[in-house]
């Protein structure tokens, strides 16, 4: 895997599995220095985590206080940023909205480690449903960060 410079998560309103993915990827160790951030594909207004989110982040020790949702942009899509979508459909619509000005590499997140099922959207579920949703996101970004790590060896 090549070295980028930043890896941006991106999910529907970018309120609560790009940010956990943000999150949870900055309690990892890479070899080299890149920024992590989130964003949504559909941000009208900037809006906080989602509470459940935000509590399964704290009752594991990562706090998130003021995370605000973000519109994806054009500068987002650029050459040595890894844009990492939640679904294919994500992907897919990334590409329709913009393939004239993306030059990052757009992968979704599951796909890209080799795992088979995308990542659930716990949105309106239990707090059971959100705790499962970041053990998930956990188990898949340790599988990033190794493959992230041998390509910047």
């Amino acid at each position: 895997m090549k070295q980028y410079r930043k890896i941006i998560f991106v999910c529907e309103n970018g309120t609560t599995r790009a940010p956990m993915a943000e999150a949870v990827m900055k309690e990892y160790t890479l070899k080299y220095p890149v920024e992590i951030e989130s964003r949504g594909l559909v941000v009208l207004f900037p809006e906080p985590l989602n509470q459940k989110a935000e509590a399964v982040l704290i009752s594991n020790g990562i706090n998130m206080d003021e995370k605000m949702s973000q519109q994806i942009e054009e500068a987002d899509l650029q050459d040595g940023h890894l844009i990492l979508t939640m679904e294919a459909a994500q992907k897919d619509k990334l590409f329709e909205e913009y393939q004239e000005v993306i030059q990052a590499d757009v992968e979704v997140l599951t796909e890209l480690v080799g795992d088979e099922l995308e990542i659930l959207n716990p949105y309106g579920g239990t707090l059971q449903s959100y705790g499962l949703c970041y053990e998930t996101l956990n188990k898949t970004i340790q599988k990033l960060v190794k493959l992230i790590n041998k390509g910047g060896e």
